[in-house]
């Protein structure tokens, strides 16, 4: 039977997770959250997702969305009011490139970064190369206020989660480097409503009892 509303079943400190959210606040997409302790992952989301990782998107007529950059594909093909699927600058193509490399090599590097007792290469070469990739978007914003032109678009929130979990591990390692736009940048992408809107905290759900409504009032 068609559910009533999207399921989306959501962890709020994953960086893949956060982008989700926020590509559905801004298509204005409704959807029933349900907010999962990891180490006590539901039933349900096993059972519509074997993978085991956040988010998982329940659409109404069934399908089941199991990444988070088709999250918000799906989101913002359904509505996408602030044109984040229209960049000013290059295609949308191009975004997703650049996601691909965020994803991809600029994933790996984080990793390593933030656990370097896990990783024979250790933290400083990690930090390095994942320095490298932060460097092209501080050149990428000397162009422009974001990513793709002048307004927000998929490739910065889906790209902002990420970078924020890479200037966490030493926040005053990465406000001493030569990055002023892209420091900024970030600033203004934590410090606006949107983000702290999609960082709202809820309790984890428990099976049998409904999800909360998703997003959460201004």
């Amino acid at each position: 039977m068609p559910a009533a509303h999207p399921v989306l079943y959501s962890f709020r400190r994953c960086p893949y997770a956060m982008r989700a959210r926020l590509a559905l606040m801004v298509s204005e997409q409704a959807c029933e959250l349900r907010e999962v302790a990891l180490k006590n992952k539901p039933a349900e989301m096993l059972s519509a997702s074997p993978k085991g990782t956040v988010p998982v998107l329940l659409a109404e007529d069934g399908s089941v969305i199991e990444q988070s950059l088709d999250v918000m594909l799906w989101a913002l093909q359904r509505n996408d009011p602030q044109r984040w699927l229209q960049p000013a600058s290059g295609t949308l193509q191009d975004m997703l490139a650049l996601v691909a490399e965020c994803d991809g090599e600029f994933k790996r590097q984080l990793d390593r970064y933030k656990y370097p007792d896990r990783h024979a290469e250790g933290g400083e070469l990690a930090r390095g190369r994942g320095a490298h990739f932060l460097s092209g978007l501080e050149a990428r914003l000397g162009d422009s206020p974001q990513l793709a032109g002048g307004h927000a678009t998929l490739a910065d929130a889906a790209l902002m989660p990420f970078v924020r979990q890479f200037a966490m591990v030493d926040a005053a390692w990465f406000g001493a480097q030569p990055w002023p736009r892209l420091q900024a940048w970030l600033a203004a992408w934590t410090g606006s409503a949107l983000f702290e809107r999609a960082m709202h905290k809820y309790a984890p759900w428990k099976s049998g009892e409904p999800g909360v409504g998703f997003p959460p009032p201004p």
